[in-house]
Formats: structure tokens, sequence, C-alpha cells
């Protein structure tokens, strides 16, 4: 039976057809409704067959699709400074080695990571995200990952935690502290393990500076048994795992992953009909990172037909980060996802929405336009939804609303 309480409703979106992207497709309403109160879908459908809601604002939109807010699920932001100059130098024909013995690299960013007060460290990944908000980004995790020492990699997480009050977007922080080794412990990789699991874990989940704990694990950073020791711990403390893995090679770190029931594995050019059938069988999605692979000019494609083959859900993200992936769009993301790994425009969206929202554990409360879930959505005059994945470049004008807001 409907109540009065029922029918009185914050906000009212018609005029719009709505991109639900329930069990991962299209599933498009024509002439869509979407009621919402207190931050909240109470009721998403057809036009033609909505209550007789009181609403205090009703929005006429004139045309176009409505898509749940995107997720981008993978990204670097903070950090100090930027490689641009590396950049141009590896166009140059510079080696990686020489830029390394020049004190280029990854650890050029830790540098200036450190040497950034929190309220630099903000105000740089404000700029960047705000890139990605104005795109109908309204979920986003960030990483720390560049600090590595004690000290710097609690400032970047509790300046992910700053931004996060400050946007319009649900920020997750994510404890990357197992991103590589520090100079301080080239020669005893296992000591900074020891600091990550007996000194920094402990703190971050202490002081609930983290929502999720990941680590990258190449024969150029952490071995499959140091990220196992780092996962224990993590476990422990009942924080949620993902990883990057098989990037460059294979390691057998996606099997691992989801023997962790991760959330996610990442990158994943590599990874083995095996890693896949772990993955498919613990649930955990496949986070692909087109941006990585096409500014490193990689060959080696993410087996994406062995994705739908065992039926493992792939998410897209932007990896924004200094060095790989200096990707300040979502949406490029999604055209990349399609040209370079030979995903559908329908998979590339349910990547970015309800794909994206599972890789962060929230499909439960975002991804999809359905009653009951977030009110964060965007409307976009556009006539289909390949149209988000064919237009290259620009910033499409869209209406972005979060948590039923307009902003």
């Amino acid at each position: 039976m409907t109540t009065a309480d029922d029918l009185s409703i914050d906000s009212l979106w018609l005029g719009a057809d709505l991109v639900t992207m329930q069990g991962g497709k299209y599933q498009i309403i024509e002439d869509g409704a979407l009621a919402v109160k207190a931050g909240k879908l109470h009721w998403v459908g057809p036009r033609e067959t909505m209550p007789a809601f009181h609403a205090r604002e009703q929005h006429q939109l004139s045309g176009g699709i409505i898509t749940p807010g995107l997720v981008d699920c993978h990204t670097h932001l903070v950090f100090g400074g930027n490689r641009s100059q590396e950049f141009e130098q590896r166009l140059n024909n510079v080696s990686y080695a020489e830029i390394a013995a020049q004190g280029g690299g990854i650890l050029s960013t830790v540098r200036a990571t450190r040497a950034a007060c929190q309220q630099e460290l903000v105000a740089s990944a404000r700029w960047r995200l705000d890139r990605l908000l104005a795109e109908g980004v309204t979920t986003v995790e960030i990483k720390s990952g560049y600090g590595l020492d004690e000290e710097s990699e609690l400032r970047m997480l509790r300046a992910i935690r700053e931004l996060s009050e400050s946007v319009p977007a649900d920020v997750l922080a994510t404890c990357l502290a197992a991103h590589g080794f520090p100079p301080e412990f080239k020669h005893n990789p296992d000591g900074w393990i020891d600091v990550i699991c007996n000194q920094l874990l402990p703190q971050v989940k202490a002081k609930g500076l983290a929502d999720a704990v990941d680590a990258f694990c190449e024969h150029l950073a952490l071995s499959p048994a140091q990220v196992a020791r780092v996962f224990d711990q993590a476990t422990a403390l009942g924080l949620p795992v993902k990883l990057h893995a098989e990037q460059l090679s294979s390691l057998g770190g996606a099997a691992l992953a989801a023997r962790y029931d991760a959330l996610s594995a990442d990158h994943l050019e590599y990874a083995t009909e095996d890693d896949v059938k772990a993955m498919a069988q613990h649930g955990t999605v496949a986070v692909l990172l087109p941006g990585a692979f096409y500014l490193l000019r990689e060959t080696q494609r993410p087996p994406v037909e062995l994705f739908r083959h065992y039926g493992v859900p792939m998410a897209l993200a932007s990896d924004a980060n200094p060095g790989t992936s200096p990707a300040l769009s979502l949406r490029l993301m999604l055209n990349m996802g399609c040209t370079l790994f030979g995903m559908t425009p329908e998979e590339a969206l349910a990547g970015v929405t309800i794909w994206g929202a599972k890789a962060l554990g929230l499909e439960q409360t975002h991804g999809t336009l359905e009653a009951g879930k977030v009110a964060s959505f965007v409307h976009w005059p556009l006539a289909r939804p390949a149209e988000l994945v064919y237009w290259l470049g620009g910033e499409l004008p869209c209406k972005v609303i979060y948590r039923g807001e307009a902003q």
C-alpha cells in the first residue's frame, strides 16, 4: 500500500531516457523518471507508470540520457610534482635507465611527495580531480604509494580524506605503501614489508585512513611472497585488498589476490587462464587500465575473451598517475577500452558504473539506477549511450547530480 510519505519526495527528474546499467547492460527505460528522497533513488521507472509524487523540486529535461554517476575505481591522484620532463625525454630517445640514473622515475615522485605538505598535496590533487568530476565522475578511489615512508604515506592518506570532505563525490582511500621499495630499504626490502605490516597498517586501521590495501606484484616491485605478508596483515585488520598484478609479466598475482577474496586485480595484461578462473571463483573484478597500456606502448592486451568466458566483471579506470598514465579523462578510457582492448561500448560503460562500483565494494549502493541506491547520476544531451565512448576529447556538456543535489 502506497502511503502519503511514500509519495512525498525531494526532487523528480523527467524528460530523458534512463540507462540503468542493471546487470551490466544498458537496460534503457525510455522517457523515464527518477524520484529522489534523502539523497537516494526512491523510485525509478517509466514516466507513464510513475506514482503521483509530491516533489519539492521538479526538473524537466529536454531529451538525452541519464546514466549512473561514473566510478573511477583506480587512481593515484595525490602526489608531488609531475614527470612531464621525463615524458619529453623518453620521446627524445632518452632511455629509462638514463632517466633513472639522473634521479628520475618513481623516486623523483617520491622525493617531491615527501617534500610536499598536506595542503600542497590536497591542492594539486584537487585540480586533477576536478577534471574527472567535470566529466561525470561521482565516485573515485585514490591510492597512496608515493611516500614510501611511514610519515609520508600517512600524510598522503590524510590528504585523501581531506579531499573527500571538500568535493561533491564519494572519495575512497587505498593504502598502497607496498607500491615498491624506498631507497632507504634498497638492500633490505623485507625490512620495508616489516614496517608496512607492523607499524603502518595498524595505524591506518586505527585512524580510519584507508578503505582498502593495495600492493604492486611485479618483478620490479613486490614478490608474491611479500604481497602475501601484506595481505595477511590487512586481512587480520579487517581491511579488504586489491592488487596491481600481471601488468608486465606473469607472476600469478591475480590468482594470489583472488585467494584473499580481493575486491579487484588491476592491469592484467599477462593474466593467464588460471588467474581468470581464480578471479571468477572468488568474485574478484578485473580492472583494466588502457591509459598505462597506451603510454607505455605495450602490445600484450589483457585477456578480455577469457574474462567474458568465465564471467569475470571488467571495470575500467583512469589509473591517473604522474608516470605511466597522466590521464584526466575517464571518458577517454571508455574509448581506449574499446579501441585498444576490444571491449564493446556497453561493456565499457558497465566498467565505469556497476563494475567500477563492485571493484570498490560498493555494488549494493552505487553503480546503477535502482531504487535504494545513492542518487548520483548524470544527464547527457546525447541520443545513445555509445556516444559517451564515441566522441574523442573535449568536455561533453553534462549535468551532474551528486546524492540528489545538482552540481
